[in-house]
């Protein structure tokens, strides 16, 4: 009996060992394979209709759904890419001179706030304004300059990153019902509740990515028009930059179009103010208050507030890529605690109702739920 604990312990402790070595030797590839594994599951249908229509040809069915991501997915990005860096390039070249100008004479920064109403009102704190504005756009400057590095740099680690999703992603196609019961297999949990961890893992990420996708589309498109139409260069550019943003909840175009909104007024021009403030502050601002937690909440079946923080929480720890995986977590967060709940609800004791005598309170032996 000791030999066999000891055996146990032995294998288990190895398994533990090797497991944490081998993921720390391709933890620079985990990324792109787990994306890779997001993309099988949204594509997964298309993959089986092409395969039932090849006569069960599973490779082929494989190859022909890769390349189906490659020219209606990646081929439209890389087009729209090209068009953002162009736009990009000239806003920088035409910044560059006004920039200078700012730094090396600050006090022209007196013409523009004479043309602020209430500018009488404002006279006596003229010299601290000239100041700060100088400063910021020093910073802003600075931080234009180190964006371009890292963005070219982001640039050439999507592109790799992108080649390894899609290699993995065609062994994901092809082999991967396998590997899920395998890896199921090794879950010890009822069959029930690994269904049940994997359907909200699945419907969370079809979903995120279905919001994301369709908000970011609609807020960068609105919000780069009213660039265009109020008169402001690279509204292409601008655009798909908030189009990024908008996976911020809330406030997340605002970054860009509210600063665009005070040089506009501080130029006088009052009419692009009015466009900006239109358009993107109440159109695009109350679209993504509106849609966003419908459209994603209703179909993870999660409240607001757990959309919201997951996925502030996931942009805080995994970049740009916690939008998709924020929500997730927080979805497996709940629902690991239902099963929890639901395993162990013979031992928990009953909590007693907390509402008021007026309301009614049916009595439940199943444990509250999260949402």
């Amino acid at each position: 009996m000791k030999n066999e604990n000891l055996s146990r312990i032995t294998l288990i402790t190895l398994v533990v060992l090797i497991s944490g070595v081998f993921l720390s030797m391709i933890h620079q590839f985990l990324m792109a394979i787990f994306m890779a594994g997001l993309f099988s599951a949204i594509v997964t249908p298309l993959h089986t209709r092409l395969s039932n229509a090849l006569g069960g040809k599973e490779t082929i069915a494989s190859i022909l759904t890769v390349f189906a991501i490659i020219i209606l997915v990646l081929t439209p990005l890389s087009v729209l890419l090209t068009v953002v860096i162009s736009q990009a390039i000239s806003i920088g070249q035409s910044v560059t001179p006004w920039v200078q100008t700012f730094i090396n004479e600050p006090t022209i920064i007196s013409t523009y706030l004479e043309k602020v109403p209430y500018y009488q009102e404002i006279l006596p704190y003229r010299d601290i304004i000239i100041q700060k504005a100088g400063e910021l756009v020093g910073t802003l400057s600075s931080f234009l300059i180190n964006s371009l590095s890292g963005f070219t740099k982001l640039t050439i680690d999507a592109i790799f990153s992108s080649i390894i999703m899609l290699y993995v992603m065609f062994y994901f196609l092809t082999m991967g019902d396998v590997l899920l019961e395998k890896i199921l297999y090794f879950l010890p949990l009822d069959d029930h509740n690994e269904i049940r961890l994997l359907n909200r893992f699945t419907s969370v990420t079809r979903a995120t990515l279905k919001g994301t996708l369709i908000i970011g589309v609609l807020q960068g498109s609105i919000c780069g028009a009213a660039f265009a139409i109020a008169g402001i260069k690279g509204p292409v550019f601008w655009g798909s930059v908030m189009a990024v943003m908008s996976i911020v909840p809330a406030f997340g175009t605002a970054i860009i179009w509210f600063p665009a909104l005070c040089i506009l007024a501080l130029m006088g021009n009052f009419s692009g103010v009015i466009i900006l403030a239109i358009f993107c502050g109440v159109v695009a601002g109350n679209l993504d208050n509106l849609v966003r937690p419908r459209l994603v909440g209703k179909d993870t079946e999660m409240h607001d507030l757990f959309v919201l923080f997951g996925t502030l929480g996931g942009l805080s720890m995994f970049g740009l890529l916690g939008i998709v995986i924020g929500p997730i977590v927080a979805a497996l967060f709940i629902t690991i605690w239902e099963i929890y709940g639901d395993t162990f609800k013979d031992y928990l004791p009953k909590v007693r109702s907390i509402r008021p005598k007026n309301e009614p309170n049916e009595s439940d032996q199943s444990p509250p739920s999260l949402l």
